[in-house]
């Protein structure tokens, strides 16, 4: 039976009257053993053709932990690219559920912009929610369990207190579970549409954008609200896969990325 959920506390992010286009992305499950898919983000941020850069969930497949940053390799790679990014405009982070350990410390040594989940964006005349999207999984009854269990305090205080090594060691074991999950065929939960028009309705805004669910496409909720899911990244993947959504007085354009 799906949880009663009521809708989250909404937070509310005002676009400068300068802005003039957006680029939203999620799910980018950034790992040193998928090179394209790397090269491609770092080639993104460099260029991204907008005011500001919202990603919204999963950009890594893992975060044990700020601290990673202060090893040689992918996570203080990954940091330099953020930093350079956002010393030119605006990055805004949501948390995933591959991701939610990204810290205010992170934050304050690459300048990117922690969001709440969900935030209100009032954008180009327009109120768009954005959220990663797992909240909304309601079909997914023991993934809400678990999200509610890693989302707690004393869980992750608990967790972070550990070594990096063993947090490095438990993030691998996720993996391999997930990795498996895949291969089994198992389906995976979709937004529950009920709750995503509570949302929509509590926010008084007419579009959600999201990802998590690996299903990119437009959906009419109802007459006045809709659905906009945004595309994984997997350029190491054949064919290649990859989306940058811009926001814009014209509404919202899919752009392929770069292989």
């Amino acid at each position: 039976m799906k949880p009663a959920v009521a809708p989250p506390p909404i937070a509310t992010l005002d676009a400068p009257a300068a802005w003039r286009r957006v680029a939203l992305i999620s799910d980018l499950h950034l790992q040193a053993s998928e090179p394209a898919t790397l090269a491609a983000w770092r080639r993104f941020m460099a260029q991204p053709e907008a005011d500001a850069v919202f990603i919204l969930g999963d950009l890594f497949e893992a975060w044990p932990g700020d601290d990673w940053t202060a090893q040689p390799g992918f996570a203080a790679d990954c940091a330099q690219v953020l930093r350079e990014a956002a010393a030119s405009r605006p990055v805004f982070l949501l948390h995933g559920n591959r991701d939610f350990l990204v810290g205010d410390a992170f934050a304050r040594e690459t300048g990117v912009q922690l969001l709440q989940d969900p935030t209100m964006f009032a954008f180009a005349g327009r109120r768009w929610l954005l959220t990663h999207g797992d909240a909304l999984c309601l079909d997914d009854v023991e993934y809400l369990r678990f999200r509610e269990q890693v989302r707690d305090s004393q869980w992750q205080a608990q967790f972070l207190a550990q070594p990096l090594a063993r947090r490095l060691a438990i993030a691998q074991s996720l993996r391999t579970q997930s990795e498996a999950r895949k291969r089994s065929g198992v389906p995976y939960a979709d937004v529950d549409t009920p709750e995503a028009l509570a949302w929509l309705r509590a926010a008084q805004a007419d579009t959600l954008v999201h990802g998590h669910t690996h299903k990119p496409g437009d959906h009419a909720l109802d007459a006045e609200h809709a659905r906009i899911v945004l595309s994984d990244w997997d350029l190491d993947a054949s064919p290649p896969r990859g989306e940058v959504l811009l926001l814009s007085a014209q509404g919202a354009q899919r752009v392929p990325v770069r292989a």
